[in-house]
C-alpha cells in the first residue's frame, strides 16, 4: 500500500506581495480599497502594516510620494484597476517630476481580454498608459514573480534621481497560487539601492576654481538639496566660503531663512546680479526663468550639481558640469577648499544685505496694515507668529496667493518641513502631503490652503478625522480662484468664471467628521485659533474669511496665464 502524498504549503500572490514589501522594510501603504485588491488591503493590516485609506486615489498617492520625500525610501499608493489607477497617475507623475521616490501597485484586469479589447471589467492597458508618465513601469504576471517585480521597483524608484514607478500586478496572479518554499526563495530582499556617486576630482576642481574666480557668487539651494540630507556639508561649504545662498521654496531650512548669508529676500537682484552660479538640487527650469534674461545676466557662467549628467546644458550652457549625488559632491568640494580657497568680495556681501534689508522693510511695512477685511499678508503674519514657537511643525502650502506670501513671510529654520506644489505646480496636493507627513513623522502638520486649492481634495478631511491625525488646516477663503470678485461678462446671471463661494463655511465641514472648526474674520483671532488647535493636536480647520478683492491674477505667474485681445477680459 503506497504512502499518502502530503502537499507542500501553498501561498499565493496576495499573501506574496505583503511578503516582498515586508521583506523590504515598506511598513505603511496609501491607498483606497476595492477590486481587484481589496484583500491585498486587509491582509496588509493584518500582517502590520499600517494601511491608511483614502476618498480618492490621487490624494492616495500624494501621501505615498511626500512620504518618500521624507523618509528617502519608496511610499506605496494601491489602487484599484483602471479609473482607480488612472486617478493614482497625476500623483505618479508628480513624483516624477519632482523626484520623489513612489511606487503606485495597481490590480489589473485579465490580459487575455485586454489584450484582444474584448470589453471586461475596467478593462485598460493600465502598463502602457503609465509608462509616459514613470520613471520606470513593470507588469507582474505570475504569483512567483511578485519578489522580482517589487525588488525592481524599489531599486528603480530610488536609484540615481528618484521619482514614480508604477507595478501593475494582473488579478489572475494575485489570485493564484504557488508552493510556500518556492515563494520564500522568490523573495528579494533589496541592498543598496540608491548607491552612492562620488564624483570625479576634476569636475570638482573645476568648479572650485571656477567659483573662487568670481566677483558675485551665488548658490542655489534645490529640494534636491533638501532631500539628500547634506545640510551638513552644504552649510559647512556656504559658511566656509560666505557665499550668499537663495533656497528654492521645498528648501527653506537647509540653513535658515534669518542666516546672515541668506538672499530669498533678495531674490531677483542676485539672480540678475551673479556672475557665478553654483546649482546644488535645483534646476534651470521655469521656477528659475530657465536661466535666461530678463532675469539672468547673459554672462553668469553655472556649476551644476546633478546625478543625471542629460540634465546638464538643459537650458543654459553649464561651465563646470558635477555629476554625483549631492551628499559626496558637497563632501569633495568641502574637502577641495584648502587647495583652492573661495573668499567673496566684501562689496558682493554688503550688496545683498542692503537689497535684502530694503525688500525686508517694504514687507515689514506691508505686515502693519491691518486692513479690515483681512488681506493675505495680515492673515498669514497672524499664521507666522503662531508658528513662531513650534518648530517641529510640518508647514504644508498650496494656492497661487496664498502660496506666494507664505512662502516669503514664514521662515523655516530646518529642513524637509515646507512642502509645497513644486517643480509642476500642482494644485491638490494639500491634504495628500498633510496626511504623509503626519502619518510618517507623527508631527502636527499645518496645511495653508487658498480656498481653491482646497477644493481639489477637501473631501480627505474626513481622512484626517477617521485617523485622528494632527493636521490643521488653514483656509484663506477670498471666494475665488486668485480672488473673489470676478464677474460674468455674459448675459446670464452664473458667477463669474473665477468666483467661488465666498460666505462658504469650510470650518462646518471638519464638524461633521468630529474634528473642530474655527471661523476667524481678525488676525488675532486667527492667532488665537491656531494656537489652540495645535495644543489641542487633534484635526481642526479654519476658515479665514479674506477680503475677496485681495489678491493677483495667476499669482507671482501672471506671465504664463495670457490675456486675450479680442475679448476684452482681464
Amino acid at each position: 500500500m503506497s504512502e499518502p502524498q502530503i502537499k507542500p504549503a501553498a501561498t499565493d500572490g496576495f499573501h506574496l506581495v505583503v511578503k516582498a514589501l515586508l521583506a523590504n522594510r515598506i511598513d505603511t501603504i496609501y491607498g483606497v480599497a476595492g477590486i481587484p485588491i481589496t484583500d491585498l488591503a486587509r491582509l496588509a493590516q493584518a500582517e502590520g502594516i499600517r494601511y491608511i485609506g483614502f476618498r480618492h486615489e490621487q490624494s492616495a498617492g500624494n501621501a505615498a510620494a511626500i512620504s518618500g520625500y521624507l523618509r528617502q525610501w519608496p511610499g506605496v499608493c494601491l489602487t484599484v484597476s483602471a479609473p482607480g489607477f488612472l486617478n493614482g497617475l497625476v500623483a505618479l507623475a508628480n513624483a516624477t517630476t519632482n523626484g520623489f521616490p513612489m511606487i503606485q501597485i495597481s490590480g489589473s484586469s485579465d490580459r487575455a481580454i485586454i489584450d484582444l479589447q474584448q470589453g471586461d471589467y475596467e478593462e485598460l492597458d493600465q502598463l502602457n498608459a503609465a509608462r509616459p508618465y514613470a520613471k520606470a513601469a513593470f507588469r507582474v504576471n505570475r504569483a512567483e514573480d511578485v519578489g522580482v517585480g517589487v525588488a525592481r521597483a524599489i531599486r528603480a524608484t530610488l536609484s540615481g534621481r528618484p521619482g514614480g514607478v508604477y507595478l501593475d500586478i494582473t488579478a489572475a496572479a494575485l489570485a493564484s497560487t504557488t508552493d510556500e518554499a518556492t515563494a520564500q526563495q522568490s523573495l528579494i530582499e533589496v541592498v543598496d539601492p540608491a548607491p552612492a556617486r562620488a564624483p570625479s576630482a576634476q569636475s570638482v576642481e573645476r568648479a572650485l576654481t571656477l567659483l573662487a574666480g568670481a566677483q558675485r557668487p551665488l548658490v542655489i539651494l534645490g529640494k534636491g538639496a533638501a532631500y539628500s540630507r547634506a545640510e551638513g556639508a552644504i552649510r559647512g561649504f556656504i559658511e566656509q566660503t560666505g557665499v550668499p545662498f537663495l533656497p528654492m521654496s521645498m528648501a527653506k531650512g537647509i540653513l535658515e531663512d534669518d542666516h546672515p548669508l541668506c538672499a530669498a529676500a533678495a531674490r531677483s537682484f542676485v539672480l540678475a546680479q551673479a556672475d557665478v552660479v553654483m546649482l546644488v538640487g535645483a534646476r534651470l527650469n521655469w521656477l528659475l526663468g530657465h536661466g535666461r534674461s530678463p532675469q539672468w545676466s547673459a554672462q553668469a557662467k553655472f556649476i551644476q550639481i546633478d546625478i543625471e549628467p542629460t540634465e546638464f546644458d538643459s537650458n543654459r550652457a553649464i561651465a563646470a558640469p558635477i555629476a554625483g549625488d549631492i551628499a559626496s559632491s558637497m563632501q569633495a568640494l568641502l574637502a577641495g577648499l584648502p587647495a583652492r580657497p573661495v573668499h567673496v568680495p566684501p562689496a558682493w556681501i554688503e550688496l545683498v544685505s542692503s537689497h535684502r534689508q530694503h525688500n525686508e522693510a517694504h514687507m515689514a511695512d506691508l505686515l502693519r496694515a491691518n486692513p479690515v477685511p483681512m488681506n493675505f499678508h495680515c492673515a498669514l503674519a497672524a499664521v507666522r507668529d503662531a508658528l513662531a514657537q513650534r518648530p517641529d511643525v510640518y508647514v504644508v502650502n498650496e494656492g497661487a496667493n496664498t502660496l506666494d506670501v507664505a512662502r516669503n513671510l514664514i521662515g523655516m529654520k530646518a529642513p524637509r518641513l515646507r512642502l509645497d506644489a513644486g517643480t509642476w505646480g500642482v494644485m491638490g496636493v494639500g491634504m495628500g502631503y498633510s496626511i504623509g507627513a503626519a502619518v510618517t513623522s507623527g508631527k502636527p502638520v499645518v496645511a495653508i490652503e487658498g480656498d481653491s486649492a482646497f477644493g481639489f481634495s477637501g473631501m480627505e478631511i474626513e481622512t484626517i478625522c477617521r485617523y485622528r491625525l494632527p493636521v490643521v488646516i488653514v483656509i484663506l477663503n477670498n471666494g475665488g480662484i486668485y480672488r473673489g470678485d470676478d464677474i460674468n461678462r455674459g448675459p446670464g446671471t452664473d458667477p463669474g468664471a473665477t468666483t467661488l463661494m465666498a460666505s462658504a463655511r469650510y470650518d462646518r465641514m471638519i464638524e461633521a467628521f468630529g474634528g473642530v472648526g474655527y471661523h476667524v474674520e481678525r488676525p488675532e483671532a486667527l492667532k488665537a485659533a491656531l494656537e489652540a488647535a495645535l495644543a489641542a493636536g487633534t484635526p481642526a480647520l479654519i476658515n479665514c474669511v479674506i477680503d475677496p478683492h485681495a489678491g493677483t491674477e495667476s499669482g507671482h505667474l501672471k506671465n504664463l496665464n495670457p490675456k486675450s485681445a479680442l475679448t476684452g477680459a482681464n
